[in-house]
């Protein structure tokens, strides 16, 4: 069990009911997420190389694709794995990448129904990913796709640094939606949103559990977890209606009709802010 994993199993790291902050002139320590407190924990050894699984493959990068694709020299087209990407992304890789030697690394290099290859794109002999790199600028969220969980908590570290720094994507104000405004949400249905409220209320209906951040239900922004969800947020001893008047970050594809919804598959998904941070923050 690596140090990471060790601290996500404790459920005293969430802290659910503490809302100490640290704080010093002119700056406000600001609390952790979920995923991302664990670092403390972990500490640096655990994350000294993360994210480096078996190499899938080496090229020179002749075109980026979209936000998020860049094609090699040999014609593969390769997908940036952990990541989701902003307005600004494409320009960010065209100047990371092009006519760069790069290494791809995954667990796995079976392409897509796209034919496109999933990888972390490393530089060169950089120990850093290409996607830890725009997630430390600000020009990428990270997707909270990633299983391994040290890749994952190193990727949502550095979307952390950040978001706390105002980097990039996230000096803008409206780059984080707020909850209480769900026609904001709705307008970006189809689209891959970070939103941030309190939860007012934690209901179950069927095999569904709906985390309500409006009193109108029909209208008001939800995060819907299912029950085969659960097991991952029981065994980080995280109990779902403990949630309840608690303010969390979320992030995930809008859905929805009248009301905006993001459906969350995986814990690295919500992330709980700490509750002296007075509403609006974004860190």
């Amino acid at each position: 069990m690596t140090a990471y994993e060790e601290a996500l199993s404790r459920p005293a790291t969430l802290e659910l009911n503490s809302g100490r902050n640290t704080t010093s002139p002119g700056h406000v320590t600001q609390r952790l997420p979920f995923i991302v407190a664990c670092l403390l924990v972990a500490g640096h050894s655990a994350f000294a190389m993360p994210c480096h699984f078996e190499t899938q493959g080496e090229g020179r990068v002749t075109a980026i694709v979209d936000g998020r694709s860049v094609r090699l020299d040999d014609g593969r087209e390769v997908r940036l794995a952990g990541i989701e990407p902003t307005a600004t992304t494409k320009q960010a890789l065209a100047s990371l990448l092009v006519g760069r030697d790069v290494t791809l690394r995954s667990t796995d290099d079976t392409p897509d129904r796209y034919g496109r290859q999933g990888a972390f794109v490393f530089i060169g002999e950089s120990d850093a990913s290409v996607q830890a790199t725009l997630l430390a600028q600000g020009e990428a969220i990270a997707s909270a796709e990633i299983a391994d969980k040290d890749c994952a908590a190193a990727l949502m570290a550095s979307e952390a640094q950040a978001r706390r720094q105002k980097m990039g994507n996230w000096a803008d104000p409206l780059a984080i939606k707020n909850a209480e405004s769900p026609d904001d949400i709705l307008a970006g249905i189809g689209r891959f949103m970070v939103v941030e409220g309190k939860v007012l209320s934690v209901r179950q209906a069927g095999a569904t559990t709906y985390l309500n951040f409006g009193r109108n239900w029909t209208r008001g922004f939800a995060v819907t977890i299912s029950r085969r969800a659960l097991p991952a947020f029981e065994s980080a001893g995280i109990s779902l209606k403990a949630l309840e008047n608690k303010r969390i970050l979320v992030r995930g594809w809008i859905e929805g009709n009248t009301g905006p919804r993001i459906d969350v598959r995986l814990l690295g998904q919500v992330e709980l802010l700490g509750a002296n941070e007075p509403t609006g923050v974004r860190p």
